[in-house]
């Protein structure tokens, strides 16, 4: 959510950020929010003056019925009544326009960064850079599903009868390799200061639209039945939403967090679900990367987080490049966004494995999450998300890079330790 202040100085910067993001059926949005705003301050400053008005005219009345003048102080007490029968009405008024407001203003997309590639879809990201020789076997790489299958580590038929298409089993060393890479991304990201945190797997409604916009909430998220619950799409949600109604001291930023969960979606759109590998489903295990931080450090942070994907990735085998997302392929409340995407030898192209966004102060105007500085001003805080690791998407270009002519697969000697040691997995 923006700061109101844009609207009420800077319309016309609001309405060209819509225009950017294609989203021109939302400029009236920014008129309407502007003629509201203007209602509600002369209301509230009208109920203001009523309240000031009281005040002296109870002075007044004091002064009156100390000097015996009881006529002239009972009218002045029926005027101030019917002052304060007044009150309620406009206290109403200035409530519900304060709703109306805020119900335009969680729609009107996030200010992004100037330098964002304009673009209507995810058609138009641009690539921005390169990390690591995409590979060429001179074998045949198998569909990433019939390799887990070699090594009976793979059954989506009876996960389909026992949950529907978009879920799995994991077996053997293919589960293991699955915990073995969480654990990890775990211990990398450690080892870069960030806090390991397992947070809830649920939450409120309040904090689903303090994280997210109601387009990507009607897409994404899993309501429990008859309780305001909601599965979690990733743990960023629930990390974000810890901090809610909180004022954080300064020197207590950054905070930086990696946070392990299962994620739960429903895919709604164009991309549908998978039907054969595990590629898009409905679950997954995610470790994730926040960051909550002061307005003039984002930039630095998200920078410093898409680099920690790269080497990542890079210390698997996996060759990756960042991928900037355009204008029309940016959620609304981020600022700016990359994809990092895994090289898939088979398809012999890159597929999407880490999304790395800064969303400057949206998400904490929302959830009022500020800080107070040095000099006692309470500010918002910025948060930025990244994905480390989400298997089994991420397996993919795990199998595709590190698979073998003879069926094996390759372990890269990061993960033995938490793989018990092999240098290989192999063919049951």
């Amino acid at each position: 959510m923006i700061s109101i202040d844009l609207i009420r100085n800077n319309k016309d910067l609001v309405k060209e950020n819509i225009k950017k993001k294609f989203q021109d059926e939302k400029l009236v949005l920014v008129d309407e929010v502007y003629e509201l705003d203007k209602e509600y301050r002369e209301t509230k400053m009208k109920a203001d003056e009523e309240r000031g008005r009281i005040n002296s005219l109870s002075k007044e009345i004091g002064i009156l019925m100390a000097n015996k003048n009881i006529d002239e102080a009972n009218k002045i007490k029926k005027e101030v009544a019917s002052i304060k029968a007044n009150i309620p009405k406009l206290e109403e008024k200035e409530k519900n326009l304060e709703v109306e407001i805020n119900k335009r203003m969680m729609v009107i997309p996030n200010i992004i960064a100037s330098d964002v590639p304009i673009g209507k879809s995810d058609k138009e990201n641009v690539c921005e850079e390169v990390f690591g020789k995409p590979k060429v076997f001179s074998y045949e790489i198998p569909y990433h599903a019939d390799i887990m299958a070699s090594f009976n580590g793979l059954d989506k038929e009876a996960a389909g009868k026992v949950s529907g298409n978009g879920f799995y089993y994991l077996m053997g060393d293919i589960a293991r390799l699955h915990s073995a890479v969480l654990a990890y991304a775990r211990d990398f990201m450690i080892d870069k200061g960030f806090v390991y945190c397992i947070p809830p797997f649920m939450i409120h409604g309040d904090a689903v639209k303090g994280v997210m916009s109601f387009e990507e909430q009607e897409n994404m998220m899993y309501k429990i039945e008859n309780q305001d619950l909601y599965l979690i799409g990733t743990s960023e949600h629930s990390m974000i939403a810890k901090f809610k109604d909180q004022i954080l001291k300064e020197s207590d930023l950054p905070i930086k967090m990696t946070s392990y969960s299962p994620c739960f979606r429903k895919e709604v759109g164009a991309h549908g679900i998978e039907e054969r590998g595990v590629y898009r489903i409905h679950q997954f295990e995610k470790q994730e990367m926040v960051v909550l931080c002061k307005e003039t450090d984002s930039e630095k942070w998200y920078d410093m987080m898409w680099r920690f994907s790269v080497e990542l990735f890079n210390s698997l085998n996996i060759p990756v490049r960042k991928l900037v997302c355009c204008s029309g392929d940016l959620a609304d409340l981020k600022y700016r966004s990359c994809d990092i995407e895994a090289w898939s030898p088979r398809q012999k192209s890159y597929f999407e494995v880490c999304s790395c966004s800064n969303l400057t102060d949206a998400q904490a105007r929302r959830l009022k999450i500020r800080y107070k500085s040095e000099n006692g001003e309470k500010k918002f805080v910025h948060t930025l998300n990244n994905t480390v690791i989400a298997p089994p998407r991420m397996l993919i270009a795990f199998l595709e890079n590190n698979y073998q002519e003879d069926g094996s697969v390759l372990i890269p000697e990061v993960l033995r330790p938490y793989m018990g040691g092999k240098e290989k997995i192999e063919k049951k």
